[in-house]
């Protein structure tokens, strides 16, 4: 799996977000309510995490298969860090977060998050070796479709990345449910315009929120510049003649 296809996978929007309006499923007012306070822990935890993809829009109005979506500006990068990954996680987990938060209680609207975070945290522990107690060791995780005969690994090491996964999942949960508690007011006031207007875009949140604590990075350019890099970050120094004769 490259590093382009697991960003594809993982840090892509919380929710489903392909498809047509459909304004002939109507949600009970509970349901709606539920929907729009998942959806605004979406954007608050998002808007709050230094390494967030920026928000363009979220809604309320069903689309195909979904309920809602948030929809973010994916970085063109392909090389993600773990804090990046991580803050991807909570992002994710903004949504189940808010409805335990505010009702008490959970919903299946967060089968799809879930299933992204769980399938991060074993990327990043079996492929990505971020994890300490697993060590620099990588493991193909299999794809959809594939037959699996056996591990690759020892059951004890699976045992292992099973406790690193739940550990890297509960970390995630717990940082997430911190920052919605100490942002519960701005989750309220996203979640009740999302009741009045069904859809807000980067300029309501603007508006609700105030500007983004962190700059936005769009460009993997962007990160190195950070760095203090200003050179070429494709080609090393020693490579950067490569094409060129020598003797000219």
């Amino acid at each position: 799996m490259s590093m382009k296809h697991v960003a594809f996978n993982f840090l892509t929007q919380p929710c489903f977000m392909a498809g047509l309006e459909k304004k002939s499923q109507l949600l009970q007012p509970l349901e709606k309510t539920t929907v729009a306070y998942h959806e605004a822990g979406h954007a608050v935890v998002g808007w709050y995490l230094e390494h967030a993809d920026p928000l363009l829009k979220v809604s309320i109005v069903p689309r195909g298969k979904g309920l809602s979506y948030t929809q973010y500006l994916p970085k063109e990068q392909y090389l993600f860090s773990r804090e990046q990954l991580f803050d991807s996680m909570c992002m994710m987990l903004g949504g189940r977060v808010a409805e335990q938060t505010f009702f008490g209680k959970i919903t299946t609207g967060a089968q799809d998050d879930l299933r992204k975070v769980t399938q991060s945290a074993y990327a990043q522990v079996v492929e990505f070796g971020m994890s300490e107690a697993v060590g620099q060791r990588s493991f193909a995780l299999p794809q959809q479709g594939d037959m699996v005969m056996e591990k690759p690994y020892s059951e004890p090491t699976a045992e292992l990345i099973d406790q690193e996964v739940r550990s890297l999942i509960d970390a995630a949960f717990q940082r997430t449910h911190q920052l919605i508690r100490d942002k519960r007011d701005m989750v309220e006031k996203v979640g009740k315009r999302l009741l009045e207007k069904e859809v807000l875009d980067k300029a309501d949140m603007l508006e609700l929120l105030g500007p983004r604590p962190y700059e936005e990075r769009s460009t993997y350019n962007n990160f190195v510049e950070e760095t203090g890099t200003m050179e070429d970050v494709f080609l090393p120094d020693g490579m950067k003649n490569w094409n060129k004769d020598p003797g000219a």
